[in-house]
């Protein structure tokens, strides 16, 4: 198989021509190979590759397993391989290897999916960009001085480059949607606890985080979820292995109530400007879905945009503390030795200074929010929304500057980062972080599935993704929606051709 045609398929196209026998499975990974040897080096989305190991796996795939044999890649971030290298996009881990593979892998293997390396992912995923300084920034494949986005920009940026079909990402607080916005991708992340973290891990983020992919197509994310979804032993969320959201593809959703905003609540506390080229995306999605029969209605979700970010931004101060705990434990290095990025730790010291009382008061507004949007969705089926204020930042743009990292170190003085937080810092750490990507962190803290649909490019060239927020559980009416308007758009053949 020649690599241009390897690169017209989708996972199940593949999957398909390997159990009718058009193609074997060492060919499809020998093409796989060849397009990441041949332009990893211009996309820097692959940190490390496996090839040889992959070859092994592949060997010892059940046949008529769901993926029988694609190639696929997991991001450099919780998604273990037992025994190889996992470095969180930190040099601080860069010879840290996980002990067991997690849930996660076992299952991708048990699906037929061959891992062929890991991608790209800004330090510990902290980033909405993808620029570790351990490792070489990931280029957008539409535009090479564009940033794919984070913290699955390697990811994003391996699928619309064409080197895998689909790539493995998670999503802490838009880690999905925003790299698949950018990249001109389908990004969906599920509901809280749909797809299981163990054995490393229980929760992440207090539940914020939630592993899955960035895709070509809905069906290839629909039938990775029927795969790998389910609790597993140990799970503190309690959800059962369902079946049926590839077979909610096979009929179009009953007419939808859908309501629809530009995220003013939610930006305009921060000072979001969104660009005209989103405000099109989401007007054009409404018309879009209006002439689909469904019901659409302007109306902003009724929350408070500055609670939303501080509370986000509480928790992720807290938890950042914590796994600098943990990489202390896993290497025996101090904490004041560890080899991390200047804003990591600056961020990390406000979070030691963090009273236990406003971080137990944040996580309780994650859940008074999540009653308030609960109650939104019992008049509305869903939102439909921006995923981010503008089309993606040219690379460098958003990193902290020189001068910035210069104040942030004056963190390390006794007794600063109290009085930093108490000063406001923290109003504006969310103004500097979340301006540009407000809209993403709502549906991290209440749980809900949410998605990113590639509807619009400017005339620039560049993709710009629509967000739309289900209720609780409810991601077969997602992705019949998803697979609805993918059917009267066809995205996939706009994607990015590499010279």
């Amino acid at each position: 198989m020649e690599v241009d045609e390897y690169r017209r398929y989708d996972a199940l196209g593949l999957a398909e021509l390997i159990r009718t026998g058009e193609v074997s499975r060492e060919d499809v990974l020998g093409a796989a190979c060849s397009a990441i040897e041949a332009d990893n080096p211009r996309l820097a989305a692959v940190v490390r590759t496996r090839f040889e190991r992959a070859r092994a796996e592949a060997l010892r795939l059940v046949p008529d397993s769901p993926f029988a044999g694609v190639p696929t890649l997991t991001k450099d971030l919780l998604m273990a391989i037992g025994d190889e290298p996992l470095a969180f996009g930190s040099a601080s881990l860069a010879n840290w290897t996980a002990p067991v593979d997690s849930t996660l892998v076992t299952r991708l293997r048990e699906a037929g999916l061959t891992i062929l390396g890991q991608t790209a992912t800004p330090e510990l995923g902290l980033m909405g960009i993808t620029e570790p300084r351990a490792f070489p920034h990931p280029v957008n494949p539409w535009n090479p001085v564009h940033s794919p986005g984070g913290s699955s920009g390697g990811a994003a940026a391996a699928v619309a480059g064409g080197l895998v079909p689909l790539a493995m990402a998670g999503d802490g607080g838009g880690s999905i949607r925003i790299p698949a916005s950018y990249c001109g991708l389908f990004g969906l992340k599920p509901s809280r606890g749909r797809v299981p973290l163990g054995p490393m891990h229980a929760e992440v983020w207090q539940g914020a985080v939630v592993e899955h992919a960035v895709t070509r197509s809905v069906r290839d994310s629909a039938a990775l979820l029927d795969a790998t979804n389910g609790m597993d032993e140990g799970s503190p969320w309690p959800l059962l292995r369902e079946q049926g959201f590839l077979a909610a593809l096979e009929r179009p959703p009953e007419p939808l109530r859908i309501a629809v905003s530009l995220g003013d609540s939610l930006g305009a506390p921060l000072g979001t400007r969104l660009d005209p080229d989103v405000r099109k995306a989401v007007e054009q999605a409404a018309s879009q879905l209006e002439s689909l029969g469904h019901q659409v209605e302007w109306a902003e979700p009724p929350v408070d945009g500055e609670r939303l970010a501080d509370s986000y931004l509480t928790l992720y101060l807290g938890h950042l503390t914590a796994d600098l705990a943990w990489i202390c434990q896993q290497t025996g290095v101090p904490v004041s030795r560890l080899d991390i990025e200047p804003s990591t730790r600056a961020i990390a010291r406000l979070g030691s200074s963090l009273p236990v009382c406003d971080y137990e008061l944040a996580k309780r507004y994650w859940n008074e929010v999540a009653r308030t949007m609960g109650a939104f969705h019992r008049r509305f089926d869903v939102l439909l929304m921006p995923v981010a204020a503008a089309p993606a930042p040219r690379l460098g743009e958003l990193y902290p500057t020189p001068v910035r990292e210069r104040l942030m170190s004056l963190l390390v003085l006794p007794g600063l980062p109290r009085l930093a937080l108490k000063a406001g810092m923290l109003k504006h750490l969310a103004k500097d972080a979340l301006a540009r990507t407000p809209f993403t962190q709502l549906a991290n803290l209440t749980g809900q599935p949410a998605m990113s649909l590639p509807l619009h490019i400017t005339p620039d060239g560049l993709p710009v993704g629509v967000q739309v927020i289900g209720a609780m559980g409810d991601e077969r009416r997602l992705l019949a929606l998803a697979a609805q308007v993918e059917a009267d758009t066809p995205w996939a053949q706009h994607l990015p051709r590499l010279g």
